[in-house]
């Protein structure tokens, strides 16, 4: 009998092990809510053909976010003035479940007929069809003026310090008497032209007048030869008013801060 109990036991203890040793399988996996036809993009604005805008992901269950074109909007639901006349095509971008999806509506803007933020005139001028060009303020020939100079990394405060005057000592840019443009007509478009009678480089930019950036894409600022420039084109705006325009880069193609100071031709 005692050795019956203790087979028992044994038999038992082995079938708790086996057991115990067995994975859990998870029955519940990830499946798709609906398909991407089945996201609802809704954009509407608040007067026909105006600029001030509303983009809504209607759809219950979808998760994402908007890029507006001027930034992007983590939330389902974002409104804004728009600067650009013109088709403007806005992505979604989100999970349907199991998997990601992007998805797009046009809207036409026919008139700006909500004012813009204020940094938006200051850059392309009260006339945002013509823009405006900016050019380094001073130059082109070493003056002793700090327009383009080394300064402290990652401390934007510091931009007033200059470790290295390049442009006012001895080391212009070879750019240093080109100009570059800014215009909204029918897309944010950036003109660069490297000096007197040079070809124009045409790319795009992006103002981001919330974190006080610009971003020049498909093209770049005057000065912005290695190591000195910025090759991802993004820029920290210390100061940009109806004539001034000061940039910085917290760390360069050198591991140093450098500073631009332009003013409107």
């Amino acid at each position: 009998m005692k050795i019956n109990k203790i087979f028992s036991l044994l038999m038992a203890s082995v079938t708790l092990l086996f057991c115990a040793c067995q994975p859990i399988v998870d029955s519940e996996s990830l499946s798709n809510t609906t398909d991407v036809a089945g996201v609802e993009l809704v954009a509407t604005q608040s007067t026909p053909g105006g600029n001030k805008i509303t983009l809504q992901m209607a759809t219950p269950g979808i998760t994402g976010y908007w890029d507006y074109n001027l930034g992007r909007a983590f939330t389902d639901k974002i409104e804004f003035v728009y600067p650009i006349p013109g088709t403007a095509t806005f992505t979604f971008t989100g999970t349907l479940g199991k998997e990601f999806f992007t998805k797009t509506v046009d809207v036409q803007v026919d008139v700006l007929d909500n004012p813009l933020d204020q940094d938006w005139y200051d850059l392309v001028s009260e006339d945002t069809a013509a823009g405006k060009t900016w050019v380094f303020d001073g130059g082109p020939s070493p003056d002793g003026k700090k327009w383009w100079y080394m300064s402290p990394p990652n401390d934007a405060a510091s931009y007033t310090t200059a470790w290295w005057n390049a442009a006012g000592d001895c080391c212009p840019p070879v750019d240093a008497a080109g100009s570059m443009t800014f215009d909204l007509d029918g897309a944010a478009n950036f003109t660069y032209v490297s000096g007197p009678g040079a070809a124009p480089q045409v790319g795009s930019f992006v103002l981001d007048v919330a974190n006080q950036t610009l971003q020049v894409n498909n093209a770049n600022i005057l000065g912005a030869e290695e190591p000195r420039g910025n090759p991802n084109g993004l820029y920290q705006i210390i100061s940009l008013t109806d004539t001034e325009m000061i940039l910085y880069v917290p760390n360069n193609g050198g591991g140093t801060g450098w500073t631009w100071v332009f003013k409107a031709q």
